[in-house]
């Protein structure tokens, strides 16, 4: 088959999914497009800040949600069960999954002054369902952040001409902050001087490559970068984060357009098999292993946290929400179908033709793991484009994103922990929002620092859990608020027993049941798959029980916002 069609056909069902369905869900929620937001009536100057322009915070939302894996997924999904089953959840998935869960989410938290989705559980479910979610999210919020510097850290210390462009743009982030909101100039213009700054970075480190003289560069980078996700975490949303991600923002559109361009231009036909087996033997069976691998191109309960947890407290405006938190989610998604086509037809499955033995598939994945693997199919694809900059262009643009979600994970890492242990577990000190980025940081560095790889199989399945639990709790806010509900039912019951199923198959797997070649024999990785299926379907029942009793015409444990003002926040320490 060849790649422009599977590209337009692909993009074509998303953009019409967002045009028609996202409208429908948003009647559905009900939001009232003349209510002031949180970002305004609670600005802080910290926390709560109404970004300058709706696109501005576009940029941070989609940066932050996207980070690798709309990549990394399809890649491995597509070499274990084929890209036919891969391109069908992505589209699918995306439209009437992880764009409803992510809609939600932030339309919740704006109807409840910008309170996180952890936080809410409580007044739907009630107090241990609100603590068992809690602390579920901030473990595998703690693992996002040490997986992430892992990952940005080996990256930095084998493509070393990606170092410039990565902290260089930090502080060309900073200037575009400081020019968007302490002076006139329209954002257009602070926008482009900031991209055409990178782009002279970006050139820079190709011909000027940074490496550190130490024996473990990657473990090096790792740790400064966690030092530097913690100071991110406590400035101002104005000065690094919103600037920061709607420049990443920015580069990534540049090069997603440039990709599709060179699927126009180039029209190289696909290479792998669309379909290759139910069963791998690397990840066990195609349900619900595919979905769990798949992550954030479909759907990811880490979407729900950015939404809530930074988005909400940013949104200049009502009538911008479904934008930003529907239409971020369909963009995610059309950068996993660009993925796919990277590496199924810029690339060859098993044998490549004589001059190009360095672009097949499987050979790439053994031994430059799934970065350098789309990266060189990226590079093939825009060759007509970049030339011999196209791998580092999509490397560049794939650290940018991973850095993105990592000072956006620590920041929401740290909203998470003042709400558990500051205020519901009430320990004092972690009312402060720098000794709890602290703690974060340093459990974060413990694990990236460490044997992280171990931990990283269980990762996949919880990400999921999330997502499920985050359905069945806008089900439960819906129908205490007399609105429709099916169609966030209906994704929640799936995505919760698929995710549930796979961390029971993970289980299995590290306790020696089965085998499946990618996960290893470990009791300790058994324990805490057990410990978070416990917490999973802790949660779960009582989301069901509301949902049941909702039915029965009876009231759920606390509605949310019912019949009244939303409930206050909590009173906390300085900037939690």
């Amino acid at each position: 088959m060849n790649s422009l069609v599977v590209a337009v056909v692909s993009g074509g069902a998303l953009a019409l999914g967002y045009r028609f369905y996202s409208r429908r869900v948003a009647r559905w929620v009900g939001l009232d497009d003349a209510m002031t937001t949180p970002a305004v009536t609670l600005n802080d100057g910290v926390d709560y800040v109404p970004a300058k322009h709706w696109s501005i915070l576009f940029g941070h939302h989609f940066a932050s949600i996207a980070g690798a894996a709309p990549i990394i997924g399809p890649v491995i999904a597509c070499m274990l069960w084929g890209w036919g089953p891969a391109l069908l959840w992505i589209v699918l998935g995306g439209i009437f999954f992880g764009a409803v869960h992510d809609y939600c989410a932030l339309a919740t938290s704006i109807e409840n002054r910008g309170r996180s989705v952890s936080d809410l559980s409580e007044s739907a479910l009630g107090r241990f369902a609100k603590i068992a979610f809690s602390i579920f999210v901030l473990l595998a919020l703690i693992l996002v952040v040490a997986v992430f510097a892992a990952v940005a850290g080996k990256t930095l210390a084998t493509t070393p001409q990606v170092v410039l462009p990565t902290f260089g743009l930090i502080f060309v982030a900073m200037g575009v902050g400081l020019l968007v909101y302490r002076t006139d100039l329209p954002v257009a213009v602070d926008t482009a001087i900031g991209l055409v700054l990178l782009l002279g970075l970006t050139v820079l480190g190709y011909y000027v490559p940074v490496r550190l003289p130490v024996a473990d560069p990657d473990r090096w980078w790792a740790a400064i970068l966690i030092v530097y996700a913690m100071v991110a975490a406590v400035l101002p949303v104005w000065l690094l984060l919103q600037p920061r991600d709607h420049l990443s923002a920015g580069v990534l559109f540049l090069g997603m357009l440039a990709g599709f361009a060179g699927i126009l231009i180039a029209r190289p036909a696909v290479h792998s098999p669309a379909f290759i087996a139910f069963r791998s033997s690397q990840q066990g069976a195609l349900w619900p292993m595919l979905f769990v691998v798949i992550a954030c191109g479909a759907i990811s309960g880490f979407h729900s946290l950015v939404a809530s947890g930074t988005t909400s407290k940013q949104l200049p405006r009502v009538r911008d929400a479904r934008r930003i938190g529907y239409g971020g989610m369909i963009m995610e998604s059309a950068v996993s179908v660009l993925a796919v086509v990277a590496v199924t037809a810029g690339l060859y499955w098993t044998a490549a033709p004589q001059g190009l033995e360095g672009y097949v598939y499987q050979t790439l994945m053994k031994e430059q793991g799934w970065i350098g693997t789309f990266g060189q199919g990226y590079g093939r694809l825009t060759e007509a484009i970049f030339g011999p900059l196209g791998a580092l262009v999509g490397i560049t643009m794939l650290n940018a994103f991973v850095m993105t979600t990592l000072d956006t994970a620590t920041r929401i890492t740290r909203y998470i922990g003042c709400e558990l242990i500051g205020d519901t577990f009430r320990v004092k000190a972690f009312r402060n929002r720098y000794i709890v980025t602290l703690f974060v940081g340093l459990c974060a560095a413990a694990l990236a620092l460490g044997n992280w790889q171990a931990i990283w199989p269980v990762f996949g399945s919880a990400n999921q859990l999330i997502a499920g639990m985050v359905l069945l709790i806008a089900t439960v806010y819906l129908m205490s608020r007399g609105r429709a509900w099916v169609f966030v039912a209906v994704p929640g019951v799936l995505v919760f027993v698929t995710a549930m199923g796979a961390l029971i198959y993970s289980l299995f797997s590290f306790a020696g049941l089965i085998e499946v070649a990618s996960l290893p024999r470990s009791k300790l990785l058994a324990a805490i798959a057990a410990v978070l299926s416990v917490l999973g379907l802790s949660v779960a029942a009582k989301g069901f029980a509301a949902i049941r009793a909702a039915l029965a015409g009876k009231p759920v444990a606390e509605p949310v916002g019912a019949a009244g003002a939303p409930p206050d926040p909590p009173v906390r320490g300085p900037g939690c």
